[in-house]
C-alpha cells in the first residue's frame, strides 16, 4: 500500500497550509515505523525545509521575512490507495534519504 506523507506551513500569525505527496511503499514498511523514521531525519523530529527536501514550499504568498521563516512541519505518515504523485518519482525509503541528506 502507498504512504501519504502529511505535512504544514506554520506562520508567523499561526496560520497553517496543509501539503501532502504519495509515495510508493515497495518495502511494505508499516506506518508506525515509517513515522519514527521520518522523525529522526527531522530538526527537532519536526521540521523541515521543503526545497532540501524535494517537495512543495508551502509558504503563503505574502511571506514576510522578518517574521516569517522556512521550516515546514512533519504532521503525519498514513496508508493510502491513491497513486504516487512524488514529481520525483521516489518511493517512501528514497524519500527519507533525501529528507535525511536535507537535515
Amino acid at each position: 500500500m502507498n504512504i501519504r506523507f502529511e505535512y504544514l506551513y506554520r506562520d508567523s500569525g499561526n496560520y497553517k497550509n496543509w501539503g501532502s505527496i504519495v509515495f510508493s511503499n515497495p518495502q511494505n514498511e508499516k506506518v508506525e515505523v515509517l513515522t519514527e523514521r521520518v522523525r529522526s531525519c527531522l530538526i527537532d523530529h519536526a521540521f523541515f525545509v521543503a526545497a532540501k527536501a524535494g517537495v512543495p514550499d508551502l509558504h503563503f504568498d505574502n511571506f514576510d521575512e522578518e517574521l516569517d521563516h522556512g521550516w515546514h512541519e512533519f504532521a503525519f505518515v498514513e496508508y493510502t490507495l491513491e497513486s504516487p504523485n512524488d514529481t520525483q518519482g521516489r518511493n517512501i525509503s528514497q524519500f527519507l534519504l533525501d529528507l535525511k541528506s536535507a537535515h
